[in-house]
């Protein structure tokens, strides 16, 4: 990972992480702040265990060239596993010329892992939206 993206040694710190990956436009960055086994729940409810799936859902928002931003709303801590809501947006003008606004209240979980550094192992960005299973 390069240093240019350190990955959190604090849960407080995913988010503005996220951010900061999601900002740069490149996925890899993205994908670094999950853990291998992590899940993303889709908009639909689906469950999302791939991780060539999972890139290109972060490619396809990336792609509208227009920020992230977040704020966080609570930060709880269990030990090595942590559960994290925030508000988050993403608005402006697509590529297309077409407004955008994309945005939802996330309830996420985080993992310590063995090197100190907490990753994402379940990304849920509409936290408790009621959502149709696909």
């Amino acid at each position: 990972m390069s240093d240019s993206y350190p990955l959190p040694t604090e849960p407080e710190g995913v988010i503005p992480s996220l951010v900061e990956r999601f900002n740069s436009g490149k996925v890899e960055v993205m994908m670094a702040l999950y853990a291998p086994e992590a899940v993303v729940i889709a908009n639909n409810g689906r469950t999302i265990r791939d991780r060539t799936e999972i890139a290109a859902q972060f490619q396809r928002d990336m792609s509208l060239g227009l920020p992230l931003k977040a704020n966080v709303r609570h930060v709880f801590v269990g030990d090595d596993t942590a559960q994290i809501v925030a508000d988050w947006s993403i608005d402006g003008k697509g590529p297309d010329g077409k407004d955008v606004h994309l945005g939802g209240s996330a309830s996420d979980i985080v993992r310590r892992g063995a090197d100190g550094r907490w990753r994402y192992i379940i990304d849920n960005n509409q936290g408790t939206a009621v959502r149709q299973a696909a």
